[in-house]
């Protein structure tokens, strides 16, 4: 009997969120080794599926980074990364195309059906418009050119609103067109702030291979549980944040000040860790607030 007595009361616990979020976008980037891990992958799109269920709007925005790095080694290109950003020349991005529009978007669309869900493709070269992006040297402050991956300057949200009316599930790759109809690379975590910035989301959800924003980056314990948008730029400074994780973050706090309310940062390894940490009263990652 105790048994069902926990069980009752974990929906209990879950009822105030199930409340706060019905009807609210919830923006998802969905990255990293879990999407290697077929198990992880059913379980994360039940976990979607069951979100929509109870009355939200998830939005699923996704990389491939394992897979192109993978598909572009057994063509011979050479895969490079600088400031965390994927060099993408005129093959490299057509390689992208390829991967993620007819590899791995099917395959997460498919788990989202296998879970009882709507999942809906729809190609980010059809409403996210780009321009060419830069980098910059942190030695030297000179500018780098990273070949063919853009900056989104607009989001046309009339198709995701479309979807998520109709009780589907968008199912987003990262790439977008210039308006000469360029396809452009987009880093998949802009891509979701972006996005979550356009849709006024209520909350973007990164889910990736790390538990959240270290203290110390050698040990996973030390996760800082709460970030306000007023401290990032310190974190920067000190090397907490580094890497990758800056120009995610930095896109976070772009998405929060324009009115998306949290950004979560959770590990994606660990099972149901999307719903441990939107529908319990404690979390399990980094929660950036402003």
């Amino acid at each position: 009997m105790k048994k069902y007595i926990n069980k009752a009361s974990i929906l209990i616990e879950a009822l105030p969120y199930i409340q706060k979020l019905r009807g609210e976008i919830i923006v998802i980037k969905f990255g990293g080794s879990v999407m290697e891990d077929s198990e992880l992958m059913k379980s994360t799109m039940r976990d979607i599926v069951l979100m929509e269920c109870v009355g939200m709007r998830p939005v699923v925005v996704h990389g491939g980074g394992d897979a192109i790095s993978a598909k572009l080694t057994s063509m011979g290109i050479e895969t490079k990364f600088i400031n965390g950003l994927r060099f993408t020349c005129d093959r490299t991005v057509n390689v992208v195309d390829d991967v993620l529009h007819n590899e791995i978007n099917p395959e997460i669309v498919k788990a989202i059906k296998a879970a009882g869900g709507k999942g809906h493709q729809l190609s980010g070269k059809k409403f996210l418009k780009a321009k060419k992006m830069f980098t910059t040297c942190q030695k030297t402050g000179e500018q780098l050119d990273i070949g063919f991956v853009g900056d989104i300057f607009h989001v046309d949200t009339k198709h995701i609103f479309e979807a998520v009316k109709s009780n589907m599930i968008p199912v987003i790759p990262p790439l977008a067109c210039d308006e000469k109809g360029q396809v452009y690379n987009i880093n998949a975590d802009i891509a979701a702030c972006k996005i979550a910035e356009a849709l006024k989301a209520k909350k973007l959800v990164f889910l990736s291979d790390v538990p959240g924003i270290l203290q110390d980056p050698k040990d996973e314990e030390t996760v800082i549980s709460t970030v306000k948008t007023s401290e990032v730029e310190t974190l920067i400074e000190r090397g907490i944040i580094k890497g990758g994780m800056v120009p995610k973050v930095k896109s976070a706090v772009h998405a929060i000040n324009a009115g998306t309310d949290k950004v979560h940062m959770i590990d994606g390894r660990m099972k149901h860790s999307l719903l441990l940490e939107i529908f319990t009263d404690k979390g399990i990652g980094t929660e950036i607030i402003k």
